[in-house]
């Protein structure tokens, strides 16, 4: 976080949020607050024959509008305040997008990249273990994030259901799963073709053809190399740079990013493509391009280079990638911000799909997927900027306004807080 504390920069967002809202003090006390916090230790038998203990986490910040719903990272530097505050970004994320849904985060600190896949299995199936009696297909359900992916969703919900003796409908615990295990078609792609439908939306917003226009990507995991990919092949942008935690590359003319993603599996960074110039993750940041799509980790457009962003539109893949102070610089220089819990909910929505799917048992084609996720994406950029042109507000506060008085609704409905 760059210094920064996530939690306290959430909580800072609310709290300058709520200025433009009618909320009571109460009610603003108990959003800035996770209604359950769980950390666990999970003992591990190591492939070495010793047993190591990681430390783990399960933060549910609201369940107003249902059960809370995000997913579990596994980083050698996760905090539980990193996860509280992603719990509370996932919140305002489902009442964004209208899902019945509240926010919840999950992780464990762990190297991933130490472990053997037979490791990792046995750190999955403890989390689960360990985090049992708060989790089900109806109060909190799991999916993956950093470092963690469908395989291990699998293990996750196939030792859920071996506790459970099979008496919940075992696939709705976890989302991001396998297809064959009850995963959703267009899943994989779901975050970044989500932030496509708010990038297509916000050009026609600011009457822009970005048909040839230019954008860099700051991140090449998953969402980095689909938004990358995605805006070359549907939008017909030009990707001129791209990064990843080993530095980025720079080409003017433009770039391929399946070449690009083949490159990095093959020497384990983007760094060094042919054809390209080197350059830093802090120069990918502050290229002349029309449109920036930081997607990689919080709090990388600050106070001291905010003023150095030349694109006219940011779309915020990551979450929390930019800190409360640069949102007033890029606000004042003109720069459209999507916000992250707007421009990245393409992965909870069809998360959302995907259990609804599995309560059902009825499943979608891949078509049929991203048509409802275009819907989705598209009246939740419309309402949120249009709540920022009609008050005249920042995008990322209209988004919150949105958001919070929706769960703020629901709260006074339930008899939480007084009306």
């Amino acid at each position: 976080m760059n210094g920064l504390d996530p939690f306290e920069m959430a909580v800072k967002q609310l709290e300058r949020a709520a200025q433009y809202m009618e909320i009571s003090g109460e009610a603003l006390e108990l959003l800035k607050r996770p209604m359950r916090v769980l950390e666990v230790s999970i003992p591990v038998d190591m492939d070495d024959g010793s047993v190591k203990v990681f430390t783990g986490f399960r933060v549910q910040h609201n369940w107003a509008l249902g059960p809370t719903k995000g997913g579990i990272r596994w980083h050698p530097e996760e905090t539980l305040n990193t996860v509280k505050a992603l719990a509370m970004w996932m919140t305002w994320k489902c009442a964004t997008l209208g899902l019945p849904y509240g926010g919840g985060k999950g992780g464990v600190i762990v190297d991933p990249k130490r472990l053997s896949d037979r490791e990792k299995e046995r750190l999955a199936r403890g989390y689960i273990r360990a985090i049992y009696d708060v989790i089900s297909p109806y109060s909190d359900i799991p999916a993956p994030d950093v470092y963690t992916n469908p395989q291990i969703m699998a293990w996750m919900m196939d030792e859920y259901e071996v506790i459970s003796r099979r008496r919940d409908p075992s696939f709705g615990i976890i989302t991001g799963k396998p297809v064959i295990v009850g995963g959703s078609l267009g899943r994989e792609t779901a975050t970044a073709q989500g932030a496509i439908f708010t990038l297509r939306e916000a050009a026609k917003a600011l009457k822009m053809n970005l048909e040839g226009k230019r954008i860099a990507v700051q991140g090449y995991g998953n969402a980095g190399y689909y938004m990358a990919k995605l805006a070359k092949e549907q939008l017909r942008m030009k990707v001129i740079a791209v990064s990843d935690s080993k530095g980025g590359i720079y080409n003017p003319d433009g770039l391929d990013p399946d070449k690009v993603l083949k490159w990095k599996q093959e020497h384990g960074s983007v760094v060094n493509f042919p054809g390209t110039t080197n350059i830093t993750n802090e120069d990918v940041l502050t290229l002349e391009a029309e449109v920036l799509a930081p997607s990689a980790i919080e709090g990388v457009i600050r106070k001291d280079n905010a003023d150095k962003i030349k694109a006219r539109i940011l779309a915020e893949v990551a979450n929390g990638p930019v800190t409360p102070e640069a949102d007033e610089i890029l606000l004042e220089n003109g720069v459209l911000q999507i916000p992250d819990f707007l421009c990245n909910a393409g992965g909870v929505t069809v998360s959302y799909f995907e259990w609804v799917q599995n309560i059902t048992g009825y499943y979608w084609s891949e078509d049929e997927v991203e048509k409802r996720l275009d819907k989705k994406m598209t009246e939740a950029f419309w309402g949120v900027y249009n709540i920022h042109r009609e008050k005249k507000i920042h995008m990322r506060d209209a988004a919150y306004a949105r958001a919070v008085s929706r769960v703020y609704e629901a709260m006074k409905a339930r008899g939480w807080v007084k009306r």
